[in-house]
């Protein structure tokens, strides 16, 4: 059964207001399309150890914990929060299965440090043609690499919002979207993660940022991406993996929030 917009309000009003439990399960089963949209567009291939399914039952609780913290006076759609808790979800359990092939880690490095190197030594993103020159490879096969390494991990916004990961501290996208209780330092350490954010999206080239706006401010799958910008959906991978791979390492060299101990 499909809930009008005004059923939808009167939920999140009584959810909120008295805590009622029926309502918040009315919420959890009218967004639970959030999760199986979600689950398709996190990686396109799971490891043998895992089923879909899997991924399925951590982005319900990514689901279950958006509703219960979720504060409906805020500038920020629900969708949205919830989206970025469920994927959030999804890659915490992706990494903690550690499933992806030390080539392909090994290969995320090496193309951040090219990135990184050519946007310091021009001053601008630097183009495919000069990465792949650097790399002493084909443009074709920097394509190839960028479609297997995007496939294949779960290099995401996510990974740039954290720095790489290699702190073995995390910030996800939803860090960003919402505060329900954090102290003023907590506050304004958040604000200015999404500041340098914004700074570093708004210095990707053209179709890299429209891909980042696509992808996770407006929902769209990587399909959908490629419709838009009348190129393949292996394009868009390409696309992709580039912006993000950017962004971590204009933030990395940027922000002193993004540094290594920090």
């Amino acid at each position: 059964m499909t809930l009008t917009p005004n059923e939808v309000a009167s939920l999140w009003s009584k959810f909120k207001i008295t805590r009622d439990g029926k309502a918040r399960d009315g919420l959890i089963s009218h967004y639970s399309y959030l999760v199986k949209i979600t689950s398709g567009r996190v990686v396109t291939s799971l490891p043998p150890n895992l089923e879909r399914d899997d991924l399925i039952s951590v982005g319900v609780v990514g689901l279950i914990k958006a509703v219960d913290q979720f504060d409906p006076g805020r500038q920020v759609k629900f969708e949205t929060y919830a989206i970025a808790l469920i994927r959030g979800a999804m890659l915490e359990m992706l990494r903690e299965e550690d499933w992806v092939p030390r080539s392909i880690r090994d290969n995320v490095k090496n193309l951040e440090r090219t990135y990184n190197r050519l946007e310091v030594r021009f001053g601008r993103p630097a183009t495919e043609d000069e990465v792949a020159g650097e790399l002493g490879i084909t443009t074709d096969d920097l394509q190839q690499m960028l479609s297997n390494t995007s496939r294949a991990s779960v290099l995401s916004l996510e990974d740039a919002l954290s720095g790489g990961g290699d702190s073995g501290e995390t910030l996800q996208l939803a860090d960003v979207l919402a505060d329900e209780s954090a102290n003023v330092a907590t506050a304004v350490e958040k604000t200015e993660r999404k500041k340098m954010l914004g700074i570093g999206i708004d210095r990707l080239p053209e179709r890299e940022k429209l891909v980042i706006a696509l992808y996770y401010y407006e929902g769209l799958t990587f399909k959908e991406i490629g419709k838009v910008l009348t190129v393949s959906e292996s394009r868009v991978y390409q696309l992709h993996t580039q912006a993000v791979l950017r962004l971590r390492g204009y933030l990395q060299r940027d922000s002193p929030l993004f540094q290594p101990g920090h």
